[in-house]
């Protein structure tokens, strides 16, 4: 069974593995916004566990929940409450920023899209704002592999593909917010010198995952544990790769560390690329070892803001020649999710 304790063993080999990274960290404060999210946390966990030395400002809504969350870092951890879409208010010492607060849930982007595009852009506004004070070393902004739309086929996808977003479907609320904050962290970092930097990531999941989540890993997941039958109500035809949780906060470590002001990158595992289909029959045959079934039963999707039928074939060889690695795959990433789900609750 998966606990607190594996997550620990598996940072602390994350942390041997990325030594020059961590280095960088010693004795520096480290604001993060999203502290409760799952990368978030993850981030967190991470570096409280490979850097002692460091000093973790989780910026949080719940002081409450965050504490229980992190009652075993404490003491390392210093709480200030606040919302995002206001100035922040901190008066002490800031040398890195991780921007990692936003919303993720689909039905959102379609039910309150105005609400979603206001936590974008006036939260990265606020935490640019916060940095340009602070004349921070380093600053990353958590963005998505949506603001490439919807590619049609399995080329390639490197930092500079376009993208064919429609600004009038109001899903875009998601993938164009995350787009302006971009082009805000590029704006910031050319007139105000903000070392600004933005990761790309791709569906990113691991231990942490909340067990009634939303998305489609979590329900394949929660399908295997239940022993339920998957049902797709598409063809499952989208195509795209994943990230492990540790995998998704090393990349983002390291672009911190080493990666170039108003330069954006992308973080997948390539080797995880296929179709949802692919994916449920991977859960059901090999995780579920062939105990439950896929079934395809159409239906109109509209209201559950899912995006279009795409193919996000992510190129990663720019996050990698700064020294990254993915290193879990796609099985690995459900059974430990799974574990994780069943024994952490």
């Amino acid at each position: 069974m998966y606990s607190e304790k594996t997550l620990i063993d598996e940072i602390k080999e994350l942390g041997s593995q990325n030594a020059d990274v961590f280095s960088v960290l010693e004795n520096k404060s480290i604001f993060i916004s999203g502290a409760t999210g799952l990368i978030g946390n993850t981030l967190i966990k991470t570096i409280v566990t490979n850097v002692p030395s460091a000093k973790i400002i989780a910026f949080v809504r719940d002081e409450n929940k965050v504490k229980k969350m992190f009652q075993n870092y404490e003491q390392n951890i210093l709480f200030v409450t606040g919302d995002i879409r206001e100035p922040v208010v901190f008066d002490g010492h800031v040398d890195y920023i991780i921007h990692a607060a936003s919303e993720t849930s689909s039905k959102a982007f379609v039910e309150a899209p105005v609400s979603i595009i206001e936590i974008a852009l006036n939260g990265t506004k606020n935490m640019l704002d916060f940095a340009k004070q602070k004349n921070v070393q380093g600053f990353v902004y958590l963005s998505s592999m949506e603001i490439y739309g919807t590619p049609p086929n399995d080329d390639k996808i490197f930092e500079s593909h376009g993208t064919d977003l429609d600004t009038m479907n109001v899903r875009s609320s998601y993938s164009e917010g995350k787009r302006l904050c971009e082009t805000l962290c590029a704006a910031y970092a050319c007139q105000f010198q903000v070392p600004a930097k933005v990761i790309r990531l791709t569906q990113t999941f691991g231990p942490g995952v909340q067990y009634n989540d939303g998305r489609v890993f979590a329900d394949f997941s929660r399908c295997a544990i239940e022993n339920r039958d998957i049902v797709l109500h598409t063809k499952g035809d989208t195509k795209r790769s994943y990230l492990y949780t540790l995998d998704a906060a090393s990349a983002i470590l390291t672009v911190l560390a080493k990666g170039k002001p108003a330069e954006a990158y992308n973080a997948a595992n390539e080797d995880t690329y296929c179709s949802i289909y692919e994916m449920a029959q991977l859960v059901a045959q090999k995780i579920a070892q062939g105990k439950i079934q896929v079934k395809v039963e159409e239906t109109d999707i509209s209201s559950f803001g899912y995006a279009k039928t795409l193919h996000m074939n992510l190129d990663t060889s720019k996050l990698k020649k700064l020294g990254w690695q993915a290193k879990t795959n796609l099985s690995e990433m459900f059974s430990k999710t799974i574990e994780s789900m069943t024994s952490l609750g």
